[in-house]
Protein backbone atom coordinates (compact mmCIF):
# COMPACT_ATOMS: atom_id res chain seq x y z
CA UNK A 1 0.00 0.00 0.00
CA UNK A 2 1.15 3.59 -1.20
CA UNK A 3 0.61 6.94 0.16
CA UNK A 4 -1.96 7.78 -1.65
CA UNK A 5 -3.87 4.34 -0.88
CA UNK A 6 -3.68 5.08 3.02
CA UNK A 7 -4.50 8.69 3.03
CA UNK A 8 -7.65 7.57 0.66
CA UNK A 9 -8.15 4.94 2.99
CA UNK A 10 -8.37 7.06 6.00
CA UNK A 11 -5.22 4.42 7.54
CA UNK A 12 -2.54 5.81 9.75
CA UNK A 13 -0.14 7.16 6.75
CA UNK A 14 4.04 6.88 7.58
CA UNK A 15 6.33 8.48 5.29
CA UNK A 16 10.33 8.75 5.98
CA UNK A 17 12.65 11.29 4.06
CA UNK A 18 15.55 10.02 1.71
CA UNK A 19 18.04 12.67 0.68
CA UNK A 20 19.99 11.60 -2.99
CA UNK A 21 23.77 11.49 -2.71
CA UNK A 22 25.83 14.24 -3.91
CA UNK A 23 27.33 12.10 -6.49
CA UNK A 24 26.45 9.24 -9.16
CA UNK A 25 26.85 5.95 -6.57
CA UNK A 26 23.37 5.39 -4.87
CA UNK A 27 24.32 2.41 -3.26
CA UNK A 28 24.06 3.33 0.25
CA UNK A 29 20.86 5.63 0.06
CA UNK A 30 19.03 2.53 -1.78
CA UNK A 31 20.40 0.60 0.96
CA UNK A 32 18.75 2.62 3.46
CA UNK A 33 15.33 3.12 1.41
CA UNK A 34 15.43 -0.79 0.93
CA UNK A 35 15.57 -1.20 5.12
CA UNK A 36 13.08 1.71 5.78
CA UNK A 37 10.42 0.64 2.92
CA UNK A 38 8.51 -2.39 5.14
CA UNK A 39 7.67 0.74 7.62
CA UNK A 40 6.44 3.09 5.74
CA UNK A 41 3.84 4.10 3.03
CA UNK A 42 6.53 5.85 0.70
CA UNK A 43 9.97 7.25 0.56
CA UNK A 44 9.91 11.36 0.12
CA UNK A 45 12.77 12.35 -2.37
CA UNK A 46 14.39 15.73 -0.63
CA UNK A 47 14.84 18.12 -3.75
CA UNK A 48 18.24 19.68 -3.37
CA UNK A 49 17.29 19.73 0.30
CA UNK A 50 18.59 23.17 2.08
CA UNK A 51 20.04 24.46 -1.62
CA UNK A 52 22.91 21.81 -1.57
CA UNK A 53 23.03 20.65 -4.79
CA UNK A 54 22.63 16.65 -5.21
CA UNK A 55 21.38 14.09 -7.14
CA UNK A 56 18.25 14.82 -8.28
CA UNK A 57 14.43 13.81 -7.19
CA UNK A 58 13.43 12.97 -10.15
CA UNK A 59 16.20 10.40 -10.88
CA UNK A 60 16.32 8.75 -7.42
CA UNK A 61 12.71 8.66 -7.67
CA UNK A 62 12.74 6.66 -11.12
CA UNK A 63 15.42 4.39 -8.94
CA UNK A 64 12.60 3.80 -6.32
CA UNK A 65 10.19 2.95 -8.60
CA UNK A 66 12.62 0.89 -10.47
CA UNK A 67 13.05 -0.88 -6.89
CA UNK A 68 9.64 -1.34 -6.37
CA UNK A 69 9.56 0.71 -3.81
CA UNK A 70 6.84 3.62 -3.45
CA UNK A 71 8.28 7.47 -3.91
CA UNK A 72 6.92 11.03 -2.87
CA UNK A 73 8.67 13.13 -5.46
CA UNK A 74 9.38 16.50 -3.98
CA UNK A 75 9.85 19.42 -6.06
CA UNK A 76 11.09 23.31 -5.63
CA UNK A 77 9.86 26.42 -7.17
CA UNK A 78 13.70 27.38 -6.80
CA UNK A 79 15.66 25.43 -9.93
CA UNK A 80 13.39 25.95 -12.76
CA UNK A 81 10.92 27.73 -14.58
CA UNK A 82 7.53 26.78 -15.21
CA UNK A 83 8.49 24.53 -18.68
CA UNK A 84 10.99 22.84 -16.67
CA UNK A 85 8.87 22.01 -13.79
CA UNK A 86 5.64 20.55 -16.05
CA UNK A 87 8.56 18.89 -17.95
CA UNK A 88 9.59 16.85 -14.76
CA UNK A 89 6.00 16.37 -13.81
CA UNK A 90 5.33 14.44 -16.84
CA UNK A 91 8.34 12.73 -17.15
CA UNK A 92 7.84 11.41 -13.49
CA UNK A 93 4.00 10.58 -14.40
CA UNK A 94 5.58 8.63 -17.14
CA UNK A 95 7.40 6.16 -14.86
CA UNK A 96 4.07 5.63 -13.11
CA UNK A 97 5.31 8.34 -9.98
CA UNK A 98 1.89 10.46 -8.79
CA UNK A 99 3.03 11.55 -5.28
CA UNK A 100 4.12 15.05 -5.18
CA UNK A 101 5.22 17.23 -2.67
CA UNK A 102 5.09 21.04 -3.60
CA UNK A 103 7.64 22.88 -2.02
CA UNK A 104 8.96 26.51 -2.52
CA UNK A 105 12.67 25.75 -1.92
CA UNK A 106 15.24 27.61 0.77
CA UNK A 107 17.02 30.58 -1.31
CA UNK A 108 20.50 29.36 -2.66
CA UNK A 109 22.10 31.67 -0.59
CA UNK A 110 21.94 29.09 1.86
CA UNK A 111 23.52 25.84 0.41
CA UNK A 112 26.79 25.44 -1.43
CA UNK A 113 26.09 27.21 -4.52
CA UNK A 114 25.16 30.75 -2.75
CA UNK A 115 26.04 32.24 -6.16
CA UNK A 116 22.95 30.28 -7.86
CA UNK A 117 20.62 32.52 -9.48
CA UNK A 118 17.24 31.51 -7.86
CA UNK A 119 14.48 31.04 -10.35
CA UNK A 120 10.80 31.26 -8.42
CA UNK A 121 9.31 31.39 -11.89
CA UNK A 122 6.35 30.52 -10.11
CA UNK A 123 5.45 29.98 -6.73
CA UNK A 124 3.79 27.00 -4.86
CA UNK A 125 0.45 27.90 -4.83
CA UNK A 126 1.57 28.16 -8.80
CA UNK A 127 2.90 24.80 -8.83
CA UNK A 128 -0.29 23.24 -7.24
CA UNK A 129 -1.99 24.36 -9.83
CA UNK A 130 0.04 23.98 -12.43
CA UNK A 131 -0.45 19.81 -11.15
CA UNK A 132 -4.40 20.66 -11.23
CA UNK A 133 -4.00 21.87 -14.46
CA UNK A 134 -2.03 18.42 -15.63
CA UNK A 135 -4.37 16.60 -13.76
CA UNK A 136 -7.42 18.04 -16.41
CA UNK A 137 -4.94 17.51 -19.22
CA UNK A 138 -4.01 20.79 -19.99
CA UNK A 139 -0.69 22.75 -19.65
CA UNK A 140 -0.24 25.66 -17.76
CA UNK A 141 -0.67 28.01 -21.05
CA UNK A 142 -4.22 25.48 -21.30
CA UNK A 143 -2.78 23.46 -24.26
CA UNK A 144 -4.11 20.08 -24.48
CA UNK A 145 -1.85 16.98 -23.17
CA UNK A 146 -1.40 14.47 -26.25
CA UNK A 147 -1.30 11.95 -23.90
CA UNK A 148 -4.50 12.91 -21.68
CA UNK A 149 -4.82 14.06 -18.18
CA UNK A 150 -2.36 12.99 -15.99
CA UNK A 151 -3.28 11.92 -12.02
CA UNK A 152 -1.24 13.52 -9.91
CA UNK A 153 -1.80 13.19 -6.00
CA UNK A 154 -0.53 16.83 -4.56
CA UNK A 155 0.63 17.56 -0.87
CA UNK A 156 2.30 20.27 -0.10
CA UNK A 157 4.01 21.52 3.38
CA UNK A 158 3.08 23.90 6.83
CA UNK A 159 4.93 25.24 9.18
CA UNK A 160 3.03 24.88 12.70
CA UNK A 161 4.75 27.89 13.98
CA UNK A 162 3.34 29.72 17.26
CA UNK A 163 4.85 33.07 16.15
CA UNK A 164 2.72 33.50 13.32
CA UNK A 165 0.14 30.50 13.26
CA UNK A 166 -2.65 32.65 11.56
CA UNK A 167 -0.14 33.32 8.38
CA UNK A 168 0.51 30.01 8.17
CA UNK A 169 -3.18 28.79 8.73
CA UNK A 170 -4.06 31.39 5.33
CA UNK A 171 -0.97 29.83 3.60
CA UNK A 172 -2.31 26.66 4.06
CA UNK A 173 -5.67 27.11 3.37
CA UNK A 174 -4.32 29.04 0.31
CA UNK A 175 -2.79 25.51 -0.61
CA UNK A 176 -5.82 23.58 -0.08
CA UNK A 177 -7.80 25.54 -2.63
CA UNK A 178 -4.81 25.33 -5.33
CA UNK A 179 -5.39 21.47 -4.82
CA UNK A 180 -3.28 19.90 -2.10
CA UNK A 181 -4.67 16.41 -0.72
CA UNK A 182 -2.63 16.58 2.21
CA UNK A 183 0.22 18.09 4.34
CA UNK A 184 3.41 17.35 5.73
CA UNK A 185 4.59 19.54 8.37
CA UNK A 186 7.84 20.68 9.68
CA UNK A 187 9.34 19.42 12.29
CA UNK A 188 6.84 18.87 15.60
CA UNK A 189 8.38 20.06 19.29
CA UNK A 190 6.00 21.60 21.15
CA UNK A 191 2.70 19.45 21.29
CA UNK A 192 0.54 21.90 22.86
CA UNK A 193 1.32 24.60 20.57
CA UNK A 194 0.69 22.06 17.59
CA UNK A 195 -2.69 21.02 18.98
CA UNK A 196 -3.48 24.52 19.19
CA UNK A 197 -2.64 24.61 14.94
CA UNK A 198 -4.24 21.31 14.67
CA UNK A 199 -7.79 22.60 15.89
CA UNK A 200 -7.66 25.17 13.26
CA UNK A 201 -6.09 22.97 10.86
CA UNK A 202 -8.80 20.70 10.99
CA UNK A 203 -11.56 23.18 9.45
CA UNK A 204 -9.75 22.66 5.45
CA UNK A 205 -10.60 19.01 6.02
CA UNK A 206 -7.38 17.67 4.55
CA UNK A 207 -5.14 15.04 5.92
CA UNK A 208 -1.90 16.54 7.76
CA UNK A 209 1.08 14.03 8.82
CA UNK A 210 3.13 15.78 11.55
CA UNK A 211 6.96 16.02 11.04
CA UNK A 212 9.44 14.13 13.33
CA UNK A 213 12.75 15.20 13.43
CA UNK A 214 15.75 13.27 15.79
CA UNK A 215 17.73 15.14 17.33
CA UNK A 216 21.34 14.00 17.84
CA UNK A 217 22.26 16.50 20.59
CA UNK A 218 21.43 19.79 22.69
CA UNK A 219 23.82 21.52 20.13
CA UNK A 220 21.46 20.40 17.59
CA UNK A 221 17.72 21.89 18.99
CA UNK A 222 19.80 24.96 19.84
CA UNK A 223 20.67 25.33 16.62
CA UNK A 224 17.26 24.49 15.00
CA UNK A 225 15.86 27.00 17.81
CA UNK A 226 17.83 29.84 16.33
CA UNK A 227 18.22 28.88 12.19
CA UNK A 228 15.21 27.62 11.33
CA UNK A 229 11.95 29.20 10.88
CA UNK A 230 9.05 28.10 12.81
CA UNK A 231 10.75 25.40 15.08
CA UNK A 232 10.73 25.46 18.79
CA UNK A 233 12.42 22.80 20.47
CA UNK A 234 11.09 23.11 24.76
CA UNK A 235 13.90 24.02 26.98
CA UNK A 236 12.59 20.78 29.22
CA UNK A 237 13.95 18.74 25.38
CA UNK A 238 16.79 20.31 25.46
CA UNK A 239 18.09 19.60 29.14
CA UNK A 240 16.83 15.94 28.77
CA UNK A 241 19.70 16.03 25.72
CA UNK A 242 22.15 18.23 27.45
CA UNK A 243 21.96 15.35 30.55
CA UNK A 244 22.34 12.37 28.53
CA UNK A 245 25.69 10.84 28.22
CA UNK A 246 27.36 10.87 24.75
CA UNK A 247 26.82 6.84 24.21
CA UNK A 248 23.40 7.47 24.98
CA UNK A 249 22.13 9.47 22.96
CA UNK A 250 20.82 7.69 20.02
CA UNK A 251 18.86 5.71 22.98
CA UNK A 252 17.12 9.51 24.28
CA UNK A 253 16.70 10.81 20.62
CA UNK A 254 14.43 7.78 19.94
CA UNK A 255 12.74 8.06 23.42
CA UNK A 256 12.03 11.74 22.84
CA UNK A 257 10.95 10.92 19.06
CA UNK A 258 8.62 8.00 20.02
CA UNK A 259 7.08 10.34 23.04
CA UNK A 260 6.42 12.73 20.57
CA UNK A 261 4.79 10.52 18.14
CA UNK A 262 2.84 8.86 20.83
CA UNK A 263 1.36 12.91 21.73
CA UNK A 264 0.83 13.69 18.60
CA UNK A 265 -0.87 10.72 16.58
CA UNK A 266 -4.58 11.25 17.65
CA UNK A 267 -4.04 14.54 16.68
CA UNK A 268 -3.27 13.75 12.84
CA UNK A 269 -4.00 11.44 9.97
CA UNK A 270 0.17 10.42 10.14
CA UNK A 271 3.64 11.29 10.94
CA UNK A 272 6.62 12.04 8.43
CA UNK A 273 10.10 10.56 9.50
CA UNK A 274 12.90 13.12 9.20
CA UNK A 275 16.20 10.85 10.26
CA UNK A 276 18.75 13.24 8.94
CA UNK A 277 21.09 9.50 8.48
CA UNK A 278 20.01 7.85 11.34
CA UNK A 279 17.52 5.75 9.65
CA UNK A 280 17.42 2.60 11.92
CA UNK A 281 16.47 4.75 14.76
CA UNK A 282 13.48 5.91 12.60
CA UNK A 283 12.66 2.84 12.46
CA UNK A 284 13.14 2.35 15.93
CA UNK A 285 11.20 5.77 16.87
CA UNK A 286 7.96 3.74 15.21
CA UNK A 287 8.22 0.45 16.78
CA UNK A 288 8.53 2.38 20.69
CA UNK A 289 5.89 4.55 19.63
CA UNK A 290 3.39 1.30 18.61
CA UNK A 291 3.19 2.79 15.16
CA UNK A 292 3.13 0.09 12.10
CA UNK A 293 1.75 -0.24 8.95
CA UNK A 294 -1.64 -0.99 8.86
Amino acid sequence: MNLRQAIGDARFAITVEVAPPKGTDVTEVLNASRMLAPHVHALNVTDNQSSVMKLSSLGFSIRLMQEGLNPVFQVTCRDRNRIGLQGDLLAAASFGIDTVLALTGDHPRMGDHPEAKPVYDIDVIGLLETIRMLNQGRDLSGNELESGPADFFPGASVTPSPANMDAQLFKMERKVKAGARFFQTQAVFDVPVFAEFMKRARDFGVPVMAGIILLKNAGMAKFMNANIPGVTVPKGIINELKDTDKKDRRAKSVEIGARIVGEVKDLVQGVHMMPLGWDKEAVAVLEQAGIGLQ
